[in-house]
Parts: C-alpha cells; sequence; structure tokens
C-alpha cells in the first residue's frame, strides 16, 4: 500500500517550472567553478611537529621500544609525502628533523637507522649548511657510542671532504674516529692518514702510518702489504730533494 502511495505521489519532470531547473543547472555550475578555483593544498616544511616527549613515547612502546624506534622514523621519513603534495627534503626544518631522530635514538641506541638517515638521507640534500647540520649531529651521537655508530661518522668524514671540501672537518672525524671507536674496522681508522696525505702533512701521515703497522694493530697480510708500500712510497717522497728553478741565479 505504502509503494503504491509513493508511486502516485511522484511527478514527472515535465509538470517541474523551467525556473527551477534553470536555477539547479546554476548552482552546479557555480559548484564546479568554485572547485576549479580553489588554490592546491600547499606543504609547508614548517608543519612538521615537536615529536611527543621520550618519557611518552617509552610508555606507549607497551614494552617494545624498538618497534616505536622504527614506527617513529616511519612517520618521519613519510612525512614529506602528503597526499598529493611532497616537501623536498632540504625545506624541511632541520632542526626539528633532528629532534625526531634523537627520539628514535633513546628508544634504540643500539639501532642504526636514525643515523643512516641522518648521513645518506637528510645529509645528501644540495644545501652545504644542512649537510654540515646533519654531519654535526651525527658527530655528537657518535661520541655517545662510537663502537656502535662509527659507519656512520665515516660517512660524514668522506662526504666532509667530497662534498663540503672541507679537509680539516674531514681529518677531525677521521681522528675522533681513530682515538674513540676501538671496534672500528681498520679502513675507517687509517682514513686520517690518507686524508692527512691529503692536505699535505705526509711527514705526520708517515708517522702515524710506521705506528699503525709497529703496533700490530693490523692483521691482514693483504692490507699489511697495501700499507708497507704506501710507507715506503712517503719515506721515498720525504728524501727527494726539491727541484730548484735552474733559471734562477
Amino acid at each position: 500500500m505504502a509503494t503504491l502511495f509513493a508511486r502516485q505521489e511522484e511527478r514527472a519532470l515535465s509538470v517541474v517550472p523551467l525556473w527551477v531547473v534553470c536555477l539547479l543547472g546554476l548552482a552546479l555550475i557555480a559548484q564546479l567553478v568554485l572547485h576549479g578555483m580553489r588554490p592546491s593544498p600547499v606543504a609547508r616544511a614548517e608543519a612538521l611537529p615537536e615529536p611527543p616527549p621520550a618519557r611518552w613515547l617509552a610508555a606507549a612502546s607497551l614494552g617494545e621500544p624498538v618497534a616505536a624506534s622504527q614506527l617513529t622514523l616511519l612517520y618521519l621519513q613519510a612525512f614529506d609525502n602528503q597526499p598529493g603534495i611532497s616537501i623536498p627534503f632540504a625545506a624541511l626544518d632541520y632542526p626539528r628533523v633532528q629532534q625526531w631522530l634523537s627520539a628514535a635514538l633513546a628508544l634504540d641506541p643500539r639501532g642504526g637507522y636514525a643515523l643512516m638517515m641522518a648521513s645518506q638521507l637528510y645529509g645528501q640534500v644540495p644545501d652545504p649548511a644542512k649537510q654540515r647540520s646533519m654531519c654535526d649531529f651525527v658527530h655528537a651521537r657518535f661520541l655517545e657510542a662510537p663502537d656502535l655508530r662509527w659507519r656512520w661518522m665515516a660517512h660524514c668524514a668522506i662526504m666532509a671532504k667530497h662534498r663540503l671540501k672541507d679537509v680539516p672537518l674531514a681529518l677531525r672525524y677521521a681522528t675522533d674516529i681513530a682515538v674513540h671507536a676501538g671496534k672500528a674496522s681498520n679502513w675507517a681508522r687509517q682514513m686520517r692518514i690518507f686524508i692527512l696525505e691529503d692536505m699535505g702533512e705526509t711527514d705526520s701521515a708517515r708517522v702515524l702510518l710506521g705506528g699503525l703497522l709497529a703496533n700490530g694493530e693490523v692483521s691482514d697480510p693483504a692490507e699489511i702489504h697495501f700499507l708497507a708500500e704506501r710507507l715506503q712510497a712517503l719515506e721515498a717522497a720525504s728524501k727527494k730533494p726539491r727541484t730548484t728553478d735552474s733559471r734562477q741565479p
């Protein structure tokens, strides 16, 4: 019975007044125009919020701090990709980024992903100031646990030398690895020798290299052979007399 009454109340479209149809059409057109004129969403780098306090993150981890650290880093890594927009890494607020990286490290001090992101992701932007800031961040975190974090410090030493063209900074990083990271690989602990050589400090490089071989810190035969040849080359270069210009009186 209800269906019958509903059908009887339906009216044909032809009986709708023309002005009503026109009004509906104009309203639809106006909605489409306004939607097309609306500006696209703009990504703002400063929109990255501060990380929650460390005690909150620790409580929210429910006894799984490593998993909480990974989720924290995933949030940070995905922040540059928002619906319909993409924020370049260089446009991010780097002090705020470092706060998130520090929060993740506090949850998982033995994890290396946060420092990998700092040195190889955020540290690779074409902005020397931000590259330096990330290297400084890695250096500070390296000094907290050198034997765990020397790899990322070595990467920053290489970046300082080849990308920032700051050889003294690279030497500083390489020296800290040799002094503080006793468990670092030999190649990382020997970097300062070759940086000194590149700086023209061949005497210092020769002394360090000779001490390294004399102390028995290197055990691999192939590596000993390579370093011995390098030492011989430095010693030979130091004994060569400097050539003088024959045109001078």
